[in-house]
């Protein structure tokens, strides 16, 4: 038994490897074919003969089982006209020493399509709350007792859009967000194949999926039974550290009633203000920033509501 385990987790880590592999490597040559790089000839005085044995670009999976999964997950969260969830997030940061520093942060999530959104963050590191109620958004340091209060767009898709361009303010799972998730997860799709079954991630049934794009590489675990993401892992291509982001989703509710003032803060109201600015004017020197994801690409919300919550 113990033996067919580790036979098991062996072709499930060659798998994983070779998918990711073969990802980084077409994600390399779609860059260079876009630059108007040919590899082929890169080198002078190699022979059109030698040029023709060159390998092609890898092939790449892409498994219906698995998009439709991806496709289950993105309806079950585009029709919900609120919820709420905990999203916990680790992620790699280079250390002098070598190997990486894991860093991990929390977010309690409460959304209520079109127009309202609150983010509660505490630690590790400093506390922060992120509040929009369709008219303005509220980025507030509990422990600095300080606001920055801007006009916002009238969606939610479009006030996180505004908070990442003026502010800098970025949240891994905007993308859960959107109003059309699968639209948005699902762009430039090059790498999707179904892994297997889990019953170790939040403590439910899942089903492991593995998607890509030229930008990064993701392991999923979608719940069984009811749909929902349970945890996500990312890889970037931009990343030369290859350093790994992940983000584990529990206490789900879909479709609370939702009570109007959870998206204003008093505390907030009364701080005094700040700038709601970005808060460098770029990374540090020799420091590329990770891509963003699809923020950018996000169409507009529905509006709607909705009672009767759904613990999950």
């Amino acid at each position: 038994m113990i033996r067919s385990r580790k036979l098991r987790a062996s072709a499930l880590s060659l798998l994983l490897a070779v998918g990711v592999g073969a990802w980084t490597l077409l994600a390399a040559d779609a860059d260079a074919q876009s630059s108007g790089t040919n590899a082929s000839s890169a080198k002078s005085g190699k022979s059109a003969k030698t040029s023709k044995k060159a390998p092609g670009p890898t092939q790449m999976i892409l498994e219906q089982r698995a998009m439709d999964l991806l496709k289950a997950v993105c309806d079950r969260l585009a029709a919900a006209k609120s919820m709420t969830f905990t999203a916990v997030v680790s992620y790699e940061h280079p250390s002098q020493l070598g190997p990486p520093i894991l860093y991990t942060l929390r977010y309690d999530v409460t959304m209520q399509r079109p127009d309202k959104l609150k983010v509660v963050q505490p630690g590790d590191g400093p506390a922060s709350e992120f509040y929009y109620d369709g008219k303005t958004m509220t980025a507030f340091a509990p422990a600095e007792n300080l606001a920055a209060v801007a006009d916002a767009p009238p969606t939610i898709q479009a006030a996180l859009k505004a908070a990442y361009d003026n502010a800098a303010i970025y949240y891994p799972f905007t993308d859960l967000l959107v109003d059309d998730p699968y639209a948005v997860l699902t762009e430039g799709t090059i790498l999707a194949f179904y892994i297997g079954p889990s019953g170790i991630v939040g403590g439910v049934k899942t089903e492991m999926v593995a998607w890509a794009n030229k930008e990064v590489f993701l392991q999923i675990w979608i719940g069984a039974d009811d749909k929902l993401p349970r945890r996500v892992r990312a890889i970037y291509s931009a990343d030369p550290l290859a350093l790994r982001n992940d983000m584990e989703l529990s206490n789900w509710q879909l479709d609370p009633a939702i009570p109007p003032e959870t998206f204003v803060s008093e505390k907030a109201k009364s701080a005094p203000r700040m700038a709601f600015s970005h808060p460098a004017a770029g990374p540090p020197p020799g420091v590329k920033p990770l891509s963003s994801g699809p923020l950018g690409n996000n169409k507009s919300t529905k509006s709607g509501s909705k009672s009767a919550p759904k613990q999950q």
